[in-house]
């Protein structure tokens, strides 16, 4: 259903320019979809998944074809249309059609919303003791872990208080991220010639079976394709404020290719490391934590952005502080009650796929001929970005 609305949408509107409330460019709007849509997982979870998706003996499912390739299509590329989907709907339909808009509809999305954050935050949570073996005993969840989520979420939410913050945190972490990538390459020996040769391992390997991973491979796969679909539709809600003047055809291409470039890349270094046998642990491990703490703190800050400007609990509403405050504490209460992980993200990600549908049916009951009549971003949207063009 994902895929035919992608291809519904660029078909239909192939040419249309489409605008953000707030466009911005190009490097920056791909930086803040990137750091906000993804998450800690990113940076630690390849190096304990090859050995499964390797394990073909035991897990067959992955045999038609290389772990790299398996990896990269849990991550990149197909899935990434989920974002443009839900970003070129933000962008251009939702102003004619105000789905969201319904209280019903938007008291649930943002519970989604809300959710998803404490959700994200509690498996930080839990997962800290692998992501740190360093600290504690390497299983169990100590008070520095708690410290170290409360202070996470504490400037989470101070960074959302302004959209600056926002920007420069996501602009930043970008390139931390590559700064990584460039370091672990150096560090690990790799050279030209194995990354060349990985990235082509991955190409032949993803690119080959594509069409394999449009629907669940098993139940990991599953799980992976939910928590896609939990967060396409906030991401995409928050992201397309940023759209920058992009045609349909090029946004498409924008958000399959860039993401997907560094995510390869990196992808293809861990790959080297794990087929290899190198150490990660020390400084490497250290590098991953940092930058991947600030994966979650990007996340974390759209989200809060995201629901607070929806309920408007913003801060000329309560001031800095009681907005600070009341969202750590919501936030850091939830996640400590969600720490037993009885919040599924599946779960999550099925309301979701619900409101997709009903968004539909919304539309082809109520809005179709609003919708068969677009001919372009909302209007106060294009004056906007045209005065922007001019001074630029």
């Amino acid at each position: 259903m994902a895929l035919a609305l992608v291809a519904f949408c660029v078909v239909k509107w192939w040419n249309l320019r489409v605008i953000g409330v707030t466009p911005v460019p190009l490097f920056t709007f791909i930086a803040i979809l990137f750091t906000s849509g993804l998450d800690v997982g990113l940076i630690m979870f390849p190096l304990g998944e090859f050995p499964t998706y390797a394990d073909t003996a035991n897990a067959g499912d992955y045999g038609f074809t290389n772990p790299l390739a398996i990896e990269f299509g849990f991550w990149g590329f197909l899935i990434w249309s989920f974002y443009f989907l839900t970003s070129f709907y933000f962008c251009v339909i939702e102003p004619r059609v105000k789905f969201f808009e319904i209280p019903f509809v938007k008291i649930l999305n943002n519970i989604v919303i809300i959710g998803t954050c404490a959700f994200t935050a509690s498996l930080f949570l839990v997962y800290l003791p692998f992501y740190i073996p360093e600290v504690g005993d390497g299983e169990t969840v100590i008070t520095t872990f708690y410290v170290i989520v409360f202070c996470v979420i504490l400037a989470a939410t101070y960074s959302s208080t302004d959209i600056k913050f926002v920007k420069v945190l996501s602009v930043g972490s970008t390139y931390m991220f590559l700064a990584l990538i460039v370091f672990m390459w150096l560090f690990g020996g790799m050279g030209f010639g194995a990354m060349a040769s990985n990235l082509s391992d991955l190409a032949t390997g993803y690119f080959g079976n594509i069409h394999k991973f449009a629907s669940p491979i098993n139940d990991y796969h599953e799980f992976y394709l939910f928590w896609w679909f939990a967060w396409s539709i906030m991401i995409g809600q928050f992201t397309s404020r940023f759209v920058g003047g992009l045609r349909t055809q090029h946004l498409l291409l924008a958000l399959l290719v860039i993401p997907s470039i560094p995510l390869a890349i990196w992808f293809s270094v861990l790959y080297f490391y794990y087929t290899n046998g190198i150490d990660t642990t020390g400084i490497l491990n250290i590098a991953m934590v940092i930058v991947g703490v600030t994966f979650v703190i990007n996340s974390l800050d759209s989200l809060i952005r995201l629901y607070s400007d929806n309920l408007s609990l913003t801060t000329d509403r309560f001031g800095k502080a009681g907005y600070v405050a009341g969202n750590v504490a919501v936030l850091f209460g939830l996640t400590l009650a969600f720490q037993s992980q009885w919040l599924q993200i599946q779960w999550i990600g099925a309301v979701v796929v619900g409101i997709y549908l009903a968004c539909i049916a919304y539309i082809v009951l109520m809005k179709r001929r609003e919708v068969a009549s677009i001919e372009g971003s909302p209007e106060e949207n294009s004056l906007d970005f045209a005065k922007i063009e001019s001074i630029h």
